[in-house]
C-alpha cells in the first residue's frame, strides 16, 4: 500500500521504467527468436508485477479523492484510517502529535495496518483526523453454531 506523496511519486516514475523495461525485453526476446507463446511465458511475470504496481497507485489517486471503498463487519478498519490520514493531507508525524505518541508508534501501526486496534483507539484516531463513520446494519440468517468462523 503507498502511504504518502513521495512514495506515489516513486511508484509512478517506476511504473514509466518498468513499461519500457518490459518493451526492451519484449524486443530483445523476439530478435532472440523466440516465438510469441515464449516471449508471453517470460515477459508475464514482469507484467504480473508491473500491474500489481498500477493497481496500487490507482488505489492512492482513488484515496486522495476520497474514494474509500466499502468497510463490511469492519474488515478493512486499518486500511481505512490509513487512507484517510491520507486523503487529510497528514504525515503520520503529523498525527503522532495529535494523539501525543511518538511517530514510530504510528508507522509501527500503519505498517500492521492497525491489526487488533481498540474501539476506543480507533475512535481517537478518527477524532484525531476530524472524521466521523457512520454504519448500517443489516440483519442476515442466523449461521449455524459450527458455521462461525473462529
Amino acid at each position: 500500500m503507498i502511504r504518502n506523496d513521495a512514495e506515489h511519486r516513486k511508484a509512478v516514475d517506476r511504473i514509466v521504467a518498468e513499461r519500457k523495461r518490459i518493451e526492451l525485453l519484449r524486443e530483445e526476446l523476439l530478435s532472440e527468436g523466440l516465438n510469441p507463446e515464449e516471449v508471453k511465458r517470460a515477459v508475464d511475470p514482469v507484467e504480473s508485477f508491473h500491474l500489481q504496481l498500477v493497481e496500487e497507485v490507482d488505489a492512492y489517486e482513488r484515496l486522495k479523492r476520497g474514494d474509500f471503498g466499502e468497510l463490511i463487519n469492519l474488515h478493512g478498519m486499518g486500511r481505512l484510517l490509513i487512507s484517510l490520514r491520507i486523503f487529510r493531507g497528514l504525515s503520520q508525524r503529523e498525527l503522532a502529535t495529535r494523539l501525543g505518541v511518538h511517530e514510530s508508534q504510528i508507522s509501527r501501526d500503519e505498517r500492521n495496518e492497525y491489526h487488533g486496534i481498540t474501539v476506543g483507539r480507533a475512535e481517537k484516531i478518527l477524532e484525531a483526523l476530524g472524521v466521523k463513520v457512520s454504519s448500517t446494519v443489516e440483519i442476515t440468517d442466523l449461521p449455524e453454531p459450527e458455521a462461525i468462523p473462529a
